[in-house]
């Protein structure tokens, strides 16, 4: 865990000081990268206030927008990665944004981070994971470094950052400088950005209203157009189903583009969103793998209910937010051995033969 001692300069402190929480809130990270409490050394307690819900929900929401604040920092600050506003053009109008590394565009090797949906954003795999288990585990910073010292240029996409509300515009100003657009007006630990209470007050953000968008905008604006010739995708959950809803309506652009996909317990649906494309039922088996919950040794096959989906194997764990820390290595290790054993096959169109041509051939 090299990457924290770098950070104890940036120490999640001093967001916590300038909050309204600061009393309620008195939480830091270890050496290990845990949350822990300043005096007690304890993990985090929710039940805080005794027997009122909405205060400790409501503290529980505020730890979740400094832990916003805090991974945006560590992304551009220990990763140094570069904050990048979408849509391109848009200036007063309500922008999301993604992270990438500064080669992302140049680099001939491209790796694609995109997560679960709920309420945390870039940077994050899982906000309760981080809450109840550390950064080495919630947040995406070990893969992240692990990609920059494999040589990859890197995208960290945002896909849960849709819309704006308008309620807690203000309250999402953090003291330091850094703005923080979230979608939900709901618990944190409800994970559900798509079940808000008062969506008149929020305002969708262009080509990102939803993860798909979101995706598809990055995609055919940055990653389509970069030098990358070898460019694979690392995604969990709801992601998986982000990712093949992005294969279906850019297949030829994306099976000519991406050399492999990992896909960590996904939320895809091989039946319902492939249908009978014998093509990318063929490419996903060829080109995907996905590891999946289960109390079997991580990398041990799993057996799989679809014939037609792509090779299954465990994450070495039952649990689903902690799948991506568990499989982390032997991702890398099959990213790697996917680029090793990959031949260059120029996917296209199969021409149409229409009933004039069939009438053609046969009166020759």
């Amino acid at each position: 865990m090299n990457w924290f001692l770098i950070t104890q300069e940036l120490s999640f402190q001093k967001f916590m000081k300038q909050s309204a929480y600061m009393e309620e809130l008195k939480y830091d990270f270890n050496e290990k990268a845990e949350l822990r409490h300043t005096e007690t050394h304890e993990p985090f307690v929710f039940n805080y206030y005794k027997n009122t819900l909405e205060r400790n929900s409501k503290r529980y929401q505020a730890l979740g927008y400094l832990l916003e604040c805090y991974i945006y920092e560590l992304l551009e600050k220990v990763c140094k990665l570069h904050k990048v506003y979408i849509p391109i053009q848009a200036i007063m109008e309500p922008r999301s944004f993604f992270f990438m590394s500064e080669n992302a565009l140049t680099n001939p090797s491209l790796l694609v981070l995109l997560q679960d949906h709920g309420v945390f954003r870039a940077g994050q795999w899982s906000q309760q994971t981080i809450v109840r288990h550390g950064l080495q585990h919630g947040s995406q910073i070990p893969c992240i470094q692990l990609a920059l010292q494999s040589d990859y240029g890197i995208i960290v996409l945002n896909p849960n950052d849709n819309f704006m509300d308008l309620k807690l515009e203000k309250e999402c100003q953090s003291p330091l400088g850094y703005t923080i657009e979230s979608s939900s007006t709901e618990m944190f630990q409800s994970g559900n950005p798509f079940s808000l209470s008062k969506v008149a007050q929020c305002i969708p953000k262009k080509y990102s209203s939803t993860p798909e968008e979101h995706t598809a905008y990055i995609w055919n604006h940055f990653i389509l157009k970069s030098a990358a010739r070898n460019v694979a995708f690392i995604v969990h959950g709801y992601g998986g189903l982000v990712f093949m809803d992005l294969l279906v309506q850019k297949k030829w652009e994306v099976m000519n583009k991406v050399y492999a996909v990992a896909l960590i317990d996904s939320a895809h649906h091989v039946e319902h969103q492939l249908g009978n494309d014998t093509q990318l039922l063929a490419w996903i088996k060829h080109h995907c793998r996905e590891w999946i919950t289960s109390h079997k040794p991580l990398d041990k096959p799993v057996a799989t209910v679809l014939k037609m989906d792509c090779p299954k194997v465990s994450a070495g764990t039952e649990n689903h937010s902690l799948a991506p820390s568990t499989s982390l290595q032997s991702i890398f290790k099959y990213l790697k051995n996917a680029l090793k054993a990959k031949t260059t096959v120029h996917f296209s169109r199969m021409p149409i033969v229409t009933r004039s041509c069939t009438k053609r051939k046969q009166s020759i």
